[in-house]
């Protein structure tokens, strides 16, 4: 079996229905992939704290001690500066303590003044005695000690701060910046079958979400933890030092709070998860739709999928009005239980402070008072600044988690040692010139798939030089054997031996070297042609890529760029056509000088012409080399040396093309079901000559003097018109799935939506989504409080209760201040004034409990609904869009997507929240300064000094504490996307043997943004300092002014607490209030964006009320001197003064090479584009004065790559009418014409089965027939098939062709096809090249035509006998 001349016989076995259906083994294992990566993946248990650290090095971990030692230092500086406060108001009330309140314990010795006198002759009290109960002491110095001692504190503070959030964020930086490069090192250097297995999207939210996550849990947040658990502990201990009986009770209220905390977030963890779980619903009708825009407006699914989109915002709505409620009641409780704790201290401790003053005074000799006015506010202030602090360091413990179980997965894949190691310098080195190949008895499944049989005992032998064509039908393994030879995989069992050596024994990059790939969507990176070549091996100079451009036949198109090898070809290649990537790829193998090359359906996507052109490359690259070529059009391996026809995984026939169509076998059936006529070798051979002036006619296609514009490709078109560049965050696991994950042919499944980015100045950047906000609107407050208008009440109440709540913290301060003054009172009058106020504390309480309930519920209410509101607006608005403003790269679907998610929410960030925040800021500053001015004008002045300094400091730290900006996101994202891409191309690089290239790219990408974070640790560092220390200051210089005023001007003590208090406190909540509310200008900018979109008039009126209705349109259609251009591509003509007429009842076709217009023909006939020149009439009527609608419901489309959705079988059929409810009586019968009922009915769960994401469920064939029904059931006048087989194996295309010709009997008819056999009996083709119709008449009429453009088309898809 090993030659052409001796072969073996096997019966061919008829074609099942099962085949021709697409569910073969090896398609089985690719189409259900996805579904087997959907499985959850075990999780890995996350990894011991210490082990997040076990890539720092010494110098790092020396920085980690040191900020570790910083943090404890600066936490211990918050207690230490409590008891300075507690001494600070014991010094305020022994100055003023009444010299009666004294004499009523000494009556002996105070005269009648009353006046201290220890010279009376029965007085026995000393001066020392007396000093236990009042000291003797100046007061101004104990001030300045206070303020000095805070100063000081504060300074400390700031340098401690700053030094462990620099420390720990330039430590973590370090740390992770080696782990990035190690987790891509480990990722690249995996075999083939573990991408299989593995979810390949996760690998992009690995390489950013994940190891943002690790950055976060070992960088400052280690800080913060220590840092406010620190204060906890030490607060804690030092309320137990200076009181333990006014803790315990102070504690008492605290598991109340805990416990109503824990199950308030308990249920707002369910709610949020409610919420996205709705939202991330919405969310994927929106990309769905999007994504599918064409076909939705085609079949007039715009109002449905309003519906359905609006349905899944309503659950999200509610779920987001229980959590805002429960927030509310949360906030509101915890304000309540606040103000009782207070009222509960004071009172308490002011009565453990009259007990121990009345004991003084029946016995002042042997006074020792427990609790004083510092002990009170030491304990009262430690315990709720303990509070705070254990409230603040919770979160960072959940950091830690996150980080541990992130960092569980990346190192499980760091660890991972791969059966098949790419970076492995193990293994012999093949000899060069190397090229017998030998299969003995190999078995093989997919790891993805191990109940799926592929090869089954495969034996074939190929000998060095020789070109051996595989074919067969598919699933039988053909691909398999491409990836074997590659070693991406290993068989079960047998071996592959290169030259008589097993390929497990050869140095694994040694031998990809040997080998070049070409399949059938070629991977290009985007960059230049040049270094996309460069990319086939190191060391290759400029001589080395002309001349591999000019064996690929791509030097003369390449030279015609402006930029010749300079020109970037765009993410993907999407610059180029499919023939030109073709040829560049080509390029590519061949400039590695390989040993074997493969060739995997390198010619199937390609139209006629372009197919010449690269197939005249490939002859001429297989020559001297062992080629191995799968084909689907037989036509391209007629020559082949050998061909080798399988079934069943195994070979079923050996030999060349003559002797296969001989034995009438398993290859005669294959070229038989292709229906394609045979022709004379010399007609062959006329053929190759043709070549040549083919590759002209594409050469005249391209724009020679437009730079990188081109005219688009067929293929190519079908991405731009869908818009499917995305976005960062919506790069998904399916999208990068079919790029990576595919178990057969390195691109045998295209992605349609992959990473895109841009290549300037030599390094790999962001392609913007958007263009810079220019042009937006001014958007004023007045235009977003009208689209919330209809909340009014809500938005009343909330500002009401936000002017409540702008109160609370001076109001606080004033009960705070009357309360220490009680401190100085007899003990009768403290006993009666404290419980006064204590109760004033309780109901002050339940007010701002109240108010912060109906701030936070009402806001959210009117937020949520406003939400809603804009979220269908404006999805609405992008549905009514033309066609043209999809194709616009700010657009995409990404990009449209993230505008309904994310600008549509963010606009309630400039309605009722901000206007709350700014109404309760500018109360509490106006009566907080008020209050100041109102107690000593002079102390508020001094005191408003402070004002911005805290403000600022505080919202700066507030903004840390969230979380915000500690990792630069966007700046990795550029790097992040270089490696998506080459984890998403991980065939393309592993073929090519480039890991090692791609990690020094992505590593050269990272180290900008490495150095500017490393730079950027000690700007936060310095801001946290400053935040820390700043309220010390603060404190420091208002007391040291009160002191000073008390003493020399009388100043009531207890109004220098009051403007305190209500100066500092009140600015610090302001601080952390801004803070937390939503970013305004962040706001502004998205409501610009959204109402941009909702005032832009669509320039194609899709509107149902306009335009002309024709009551019987039958499908005359005329185009007269049509001229077009896409709008985005103005410089490309597309089409130039085309004449065409079609007739009722017609059945035409349109053929041509690529870019020629003839698709365009069929989305202007849809009306979704015009016509820049000329006129196109529909019923001898201009189709710009018809209705759109109904124009559009008397045509059926089906395309080359037909869009399912997410739904049943028989809910993809009804939506090709959404006018009406199609019965399932009608749904059969559409099934029936197009030939897919026998299948649905075949299915346990028959027209209720779910065809998955984009029909990724159904095979090729399926989705067709699929498509076909969805297209007949609204019985239309016109059908309008684009490419419609094009993308089918054979037995595929024969089904849908057979349900095609059904479907065109008795309507007209409009077909784009590529394969020429389908179309030979139409009953007029005409033929387009630039733009023009250059030929007009049916087949056997343009056939005569021999040196017409359809004859040499034809001829170059003809089968040889």
């Amino acid at each position: 079996m090993g030659t052409s001349k001796t072969h073996e016989t096997l019966k061919v076995q008829p074609f099942t229905d099962t085949a021709k259906d697409g569910f073969e083994p090896e398609k089985e294992a690719k189409d259900n992939d996805d579904k087997d990566k959907k499985k959850e993946e075990p999780s890995l248990p996350p990894v011991a704290i210490h082990r997040l650290f076990r890539f720092a090095s010494s110098r790092d971990l020396f920085l980690i001690f040191l900020a570790i030692v910083a943090a404890i230092i600066g936490g211990c500086s918050m207690p230490v500066m409590i008891i300075l406060f507690g001494d600070l108001a014991n010094t305020f009330v022994q100055n003023d303590l009444n010299v009666t309140q004294i004499c009523v314990g000494i009556p002996l010795c105070c005269d009648d003044t009353p006046a201290i006198n220890l010279d009376l002759p029965n007085c026995n009290v000393t001066e020392e005695d007396l000093g236990n109960f009042f000291i003797n002491m100046n007061f101004l110095e104990q001030i300045t000690t206070f303020a000095q001692g805070t100063a000081l504190i504060g300074l400390v503070n700031f340098i401690m701060s700053y030094i462990f959030v620099t420390c720990l964020n330039h430590a973590a930086e370090c740390q992770v910046f080696k782990i990035r490069g190690l987790f891509l090192k480990a990722i690249l250097r995996q075999d083939i079958g573990w991408y299989d297995t593995h979810q390949t999207g996760d690998f992009a939210s690995r390489m950013t979400e994940d190891l943002n996550k690790v950055q976060e849990g070992i960088g400052e947040k280690i800080g913060m933890f220590i840092f406010f658990a620190t204060i906890f502990i030490a607060s804690l201990i030092n309320a137990f030092v200076h009181g333990w009986e006014l803790t315990l009770v102070i504690l008492s209220v605290m598991p109340v709070l805990v416990i109503a905390t824990a199950i308030i977030a308990g249920s707002q963890t369910y709610l949020t998860a409610r919420e996205l779980k709705a939202y991330g619903k919405a969310g994927s009708v929106a990309e769905e739709v999007l994504s599918a825009v064409r076909t939705v407006v085609a079949f007039g699914g715009q109002t449905k999928e309003v519906e359905r989109f609006e349905n899944n915002l309503h659950d999200a709505k509610k779920a987001g009005i229980m959590r805002g409620l429960l927030t509310g009641i949360g906030g509101g409780f915890m304000w309540l239980i606040i103000y009782a704790s207070y009222a509960l201290a004071f009172w308490y401790g002011v009565k453990l402070i009259m007990d121990d003053t009345e004991d003084c005074f029946e016995d002042i000799l042997h006074c020792d008072p427990r609790y004083d006015a510092s002990s009170l506010l030491v304990v009262f202030f430690s315990v709720l600044m303990g509070a705070m602090n254990v409230g603040q360091a919770t979160p960072y413990v959940e950091a830690f988690s996150v980080a541990r179980g992130a960092a569980a997965q990346i190192f499980d894949i760091i660890d991972r040692v791969p059966e098949i190691d790419s970076s492995s310098t193990a293994g012999e080195h093949p000899e060069k010139g190397a090229g017998n190949l030998t299969f003995r008895d190999v078995f093989f499944n997919y790891p993805s798939r191990k109940d799926v049989k592929i090869l089954k005992g495969m034996t074939l032998d190929i000998n060095k030089g020789e070109t051996v064509a595989l074919v067969g039908a598919s699933g039988c393994g053909k691909s398999t054997v491409i990836q074997l030879v590659q070693r991406f995989y290993d068989p079960l069992s047998g071996s592959i031996m290169l030259n008589g050596k097993d390929l497990r024994q050869l140095n694994l990059s040694a031998l990809r070297e040997r080998i070049g790939i070409v399949g059938q969507e070629p991977v290009l990176f985007g960059c230049t042609i040049a270094e996309n070549i460069r990319y086939g091996r190191d060391g290759i100079n400029d001589s080395d890529i002309e001349q591999a451009c000019k064996d690929a036949n791509a030097y003369s198109f390449i030279q015609s760029l402006p930029k010749k090898y300079d020109t970037l070809v765009g993410e993907r290649g999407a610059q180029l056509s499919g023939g030109q990537k073709q040829r560049i790829a080509i390029a590519r193998a061949l400039v590695r000088n390989p040993d074997i090359l493969l060739l995997d359906e390198a010619t199937s996507a390609l139209d006629t012409q372009s197919e010449g052109v690269v197939q005249a490359a490939l002859d001429k690259a297989r020559r001297g080399r062992t080629t191995i070529m799968v084909a689907h059009r037989l036509s391209t391996i007629r020559t082949a040396d050998k061909i080798v026809a399988f079934e069943d995984g195994r070979v079923a026939e050996i030999g060349t093309h003559g002797e296969l169509m001989k034995m009438e076998g398993v290859y005669y059936g294959l070229v038989s079901a292709q229906g394609i006529q045979a022709v004379d070798d010399e007609d062959m051979e006329e053929e190759e000559d043709d070549v040549t002036e083919l590759d002209m006619v594409e050469q005249d296609i391209f724009d020679k003097g437009k730079g990188n514009n081109r005219v688009r490709t067929e293929s190519e078109r079908k991405m731009s018109v869908a818009s499917s560049i995305l976005s960062d965050d919506s790069v998904t696991m399916e999208d990068i799935g079919h790029a990576v994950g595919s178990a057969v042919g390195f691109s045998r499944v295209p992605s349609l939506q992959a990473s895109f980015y841009k290549r300037q100045k030599g390094s790999f950047t962001d392609t913007p989504l958007e263009s810079p906000d220019e042009d937006l609107p001014k958007v004023s407050m007045i235009r977003i409080l009208k689209a919330n208008s209809k909340e009014w009440p809500y938005m009343l109440i909330g500002l009401l209760a936000s002017v409540i709540m702008g109160a609370s913290m001076p109001v606080y301060a004033i009960l705070f201040g009357e309360v220490l003054g009680v401190l100085s009172e007899d003990p009768v009058s403290a006993r009666d004034n404290v419980s006064y106020y204590c109760i004033l504390f309780l109901i002050t309480g339940m007010v701002v409990g109240i108010a912060m309930f109906l701030q936070i519920s009402m806001f959210t209410l009117a937020g949520e609904h406003l939400t809603l509101r804009m979220r269908k607006l404006a999805f609405e608005a992008m549905l009514r869009q033309e066609m043209a403003w999809f194709d616009l790269p700010s657009n995409s679907t990404g990009a449209l997507c993230t505008r309904i998610s994310s600008d549509a929410s963010a606009i309630q960030g400039a309605s009722g929240s901000p206007l709350g925040t700014l109404f309760q800021s500018f109360f509490t500053l106006t009566i907080s300064i008020g209050l100041a001015m109102y107690y000593q004008w002079q102390l508020g002045l001094v005191t408003s000094v402070f004002i911005p300094f805290v403000l600022v400091a505080l919202y700066f730290q507030t903004k840390m504490i969230m979380g915000s900006d500690s990792v630069q996101k966007e700046a990795f994202a550029s790097s992040a996307k270089l490696a998506i891409e080459a984890i998403s191309n991980i065939r393309t690089v592993a073929g090519l043997g480039r890991e090692k290239t791609f990690e020094e790219l992505y590593l050269n990408a990272l180290r900008q943004p490495h150095m500017d974070a490393k730079k950027r640790s000690h700007v936060r560092g310095l801001i946290f300092g400053f935040a820390q220390s700043v309220p010390f200051f603060a404190y420091s210089g208002c007391m040291f002014y009160g002191g000073w005023l008390v003493e020399n001007q009388d100043l009531d003590y207890k109004n220098v607490f009051k403007v305190a208090e209500a100066l500092i406190l009140g600015t610090m909540m302001v601080g952390q209030a801004t803070a937390f509310a939503p970013n305004y200008n962040k706001a502004l900018l998205a409501a610009a964006r959204v109402f941009k979109l909702l005032d832009r008039k669509p320039k194609i009126d899709a509107n149902d009320a306009t335009g002309l209705r024709i009551n019987d349109i039958q499908g005359n259609i005329t185009f007269s001197q049509a001229g077009f251009h896409y709008p985005t591509r103005k410089e490309v003509r597309v089409l130039r003064e085309l004449n065409l007429a079609v007739q009722a009842g017609q059945t035409i076709a349109l053929v041509g090479p690529s870019g020629c217009g003839k698709s365009t023909c069929i989305q202007l006939l849809q009306r979704f584009y015009d016509l820049h020149k000329g006129v196109l009439t529909v019923e001898g009527q201009n189709i710009q004065s018809l209705n759109v609608p109904q124009l559009r419901s008397r045509m059926g489309i089906v395309s080359q790559e037909p869009v399912l959705f997410d739904r049943t079988l028989a809910e993809n059929i009804a939506y090709g009418d959404n006018s009406r409810t199609a019965s399932m009586d009608e749904v059969v019968d559409a099934a029936r014409q197009a030939n897919i009922h026998s299948f649905i009915s075949s299915l346990p769960l028959k027209y209720d089965t779910l065809v998955g994401e984009k029909g990724t469920q159904l095979s090729g064939g399926q989705k067709q027939r699929v498509a076909i029904a969805r297209a007949l059931i609204r019985n239309p006048a016109v059908l309008l098939l684009d490419e419609a087989t094009s993308a089918l194996d054979t037995e595929s295309e024969k089904v849908v062709q057979e349900a095609l010709d059904k479907a065109q009997k008795g309507r007209t008819s409009i077909t784009i096809a590529h394969r020429l056999s389908t179309i030979q009996n139409v009953n007029r083709i005409f033929v387009i090249s630039k733009g023009r119709v250059v030929e007009a008449g049916t087949h056997n009429e343009l056939l005569a035509r021999k040196e017409g453009l359809y004859a040499k088309l034809w001829g170059s898809q003809t089968l040889s006998k």
